[in-house]
């Protein structure tokens, strides 16, 4: 019995990096789309995030089942219920990935990112993948070490999020109320992605540290 528990166990880490990888596919080529009007790129996003979804409710059900029938503790807990945590971030990675999608959509057979910014927005996009590479890494290797690339690269997407604003705040803005949006969300999603990406990272540090204060505290990720 407890071979084929751990076997389950096995299996959510496994189903969890392959949910990475899928984002990390997402964000990429979402951010292909958006920067050079893909059309036939940003609308494989979007219909590729219905897999994303499926994994997480897939990987749910199973924790959900595993903590009914296994009652586990201690380790097997904390196995479960990060699993539980990360696979929600996850999803939401999946989702932000499918909104620059789909702004990407919007405005073909134009580019949604106005002249001047797309430097920004290309900093964003490699940001933003490096998160989700790291995030897959982690998930695998359980590396430390990522976890605080991780919020390195969170902190510069606030950054570049808060640049967006300066950019239209700061300064002559003469573009179209359309582009005033679409750069505000573009950026929010950017943003909200790379918060997420340090959710499973200090999720992935209480896994193996077991120490739920440090895995709420930022200065954990760092390696304070």
């Amino acid at each position: 019995m407890r071979d084929i528990f751990e076997a389950e166990l096995t299996q959510l880490g496994q189903d969890l990096v392959a949910m990475a990888g899928r984002v990390e596919q997402a964000i990429s080529s979402a951010g292909i789309a958006l920067l050079t009007a893909d059309l036939q790129l940003a609308e494989s996003v979007i219909a590729d995030d219905l897999a994303i979804d499926a994994l997480e409710r897939d990987l749910d059900d199973r924790c959900v089942r595993l903590l009914a029938q296994q009652q586990p503790v201690a380790t097997d807990l904390r196995v479960v219920v990060s699993a539980l945590r990360m696979s929600a971030s996850l999803e939401r990675m999946g989702d932000l990935a499918r909104h620059v999608a789909q702004v990407a959509r919007l405005r073909y057979p134009e580019t949604a990112v106005p002249a001047g910014l797309e430097p920004t927005f290309t900093q964003m996009q490699d940001a933003a993948v490096r998160v989700a590479r790291r995030v897959a890494t982690l998930l695998e290797s359980r590396d430390m070490a990522l976890a605080e690339s991780i919020q390195q690269d969170d902190d510069l997407l606030d950054a570049l999020h808060s640049d967006t604003f300066t950019a239209m705040l700061s300064g002559p803005w003469e573009r179209s109320t359309q582009e005033t949006v679409d750069v505000t969300l573009l950026g929010r999603y950017y943003e909200r992605f790379g918060d997420h990406g340090v959710s499973v990272a200090r999720r992935m540090v209480y896994l193996v540290t077991g120490d739920l204060a440090d895995a709420l505290d930022p200065a954990a990720v760092r390696g304070a």
